[in-house]
């Protein structure tokens, strides 16, 4: 086990738990109310990112004391996205939900990678309708974990680190892995301290 996947590990169990069978199902009735209130799949995976993007900032405060008082020295290791994407899947992920994802698929300028997940525990119990069911074509476009997506690009946005989104496979849409892709738009300016410098 390396360092990283030890340190989510490590991290997993100073966590609270919730039990996953309520946080699947807790999780699909949020997604189903979405369906309900809004009907276009396209608008319900944009609410399903900004619902992820707001988790995703406040995630970052904890990941970052809990990693500190775990004596990660997490600015030591986040130097490159590579490794930025390291702490993400394995330590990350381990954390919140409890999975290990594996990273891969590197651009050749180091500026997007893949986040696979063997396991996803939102899908559990989750069978999307066929194209031939009715307004089972329309549910097609659904991107059930696009919440995700919104996690990830809001707690990197924490970090300074502007990034876009997407689900590119899926296990509900007969895919044999998720992978969420992930691309590094802009490092961002940290601005903060210049709102707080005394004249």
């Amino acid at each position: 086990m390396t360092s990283k996947a030890q340190a989510g590990t490590a991290l997993w169990a100073k966590m609270p738990k919730a039990n996953a069978e309520l946080f699947a199902l807790t999780y699909g009735s949020l997604v189903t109310e979405l369906v309900r209130d809004y009907e276009d799949p396209i608008e319900v995976n944009a609410q399903l990112d900004r619902i992820g993007h707001s988790i995703g900032v406040r995630c970052v405060d904890e990941f970052l004391s809990k990693a500190d008082v775990a004596g990660m020295g997490l600015s030591t290791q986040c130097n490159t996205l590579r490794d930025t994407a390291e702490v993400v899947a394995k330590v990350g992920f381990k954390m919140f939900l409890g999975v290990t994802a594996e990273v891969g698929g590197f651009s050749q300028d180091q500026r997007s990678f893949s986040v696979y997940l063997q396991d996803n525990p939102l899908s559990t119990f989750v069978e999307l309708p066929s194209e031939s069911a009715q307004g089972g074509d329309d549910l097609r476009r659904l991107k059930y974990s696009q919440i995700l997506c919104g996690v990830i690009r809001g707690a990197l946005e924490q970090v300074n680190l502007k990034v876009e989104c997407s689900i590119v496979r899926d296990t509900l849409k007969g895919d044999e892995v998720n992978e969420i892709r992930v691309d590094l738009k802009e490092v961002l300016a940290d601005g903060a301290g210049d709102d707080y410098k005394e004249e």
